[in-house]
């Protein structure tokens, strides 16, 4: 299995749709935050994009001892809100891969074996199907905390 750590950072998103992107933002960040440092011990930061997703969700390692998950959540929050959810907490139907499958179910099935929480952002635009790169700009100014809220986790 390529992720072995006892903690992963999962960025998920599309880069093309606007806010969509905001977790492959986070990693990006975290992983300029950690270019000349060491990384926290036994941890990955990773870039799911939209596609792997529902592979490292449903195939998970028993190395693994935790999962952040980040990426964008409507819950009705001014947009660049940041909020701590759980698998189970999640707002119904406001949570879904880029093919509509939600994507709970996997979550919970996961925190049963191990930690997971997911770093919500509140989006401003999501424009799929229309191609529309970068981050709005509240959304872009929640980077720095969502990095602040996911080491606090590690």
């Amino acid at each position: 299995m390529p992720y072995e750590a006892e903690n992963l950072v999962v960025g998920c998103g599309n880069l093309l749709f606007k806010d969509d992107g905001f977790g492959p933002y986070v990693i990006k960040a975290l992983e300029e935050r950690f270019k000349d440092k060491e990384m926290p011990e036994e941890t990955m930061f990773i870039d799911a994009g939209t596609s792997a997703t529902h592979y490292i969700f449903s195939l998970p390692d028993e190395r693994w001892k935790k999962i952040i998950v980040i990426d964008v959540v409507e819950f009705g929050a001014e947009p660049g809100t940041l909020k701590y959810f759980s698998p189970f907490d999640m707002p119904k139907g406001k949570y879904e891969s880029a093919h509509s499958w939600p994507v709970e179910e996997p979550l919970q099935d996961l925190a049963e074996k191990m930690d997971v929480i997911i770093v919500g952002c509140q989006p401003g635009e999501i424009t799929a199907p229309d191609v529309v790169m970068g981050l709005s700009d509240p959304v872009e100014k929640a980077i720095p905390e969502a990095v602040e809220m996911i080491l606090k986790k590690l």
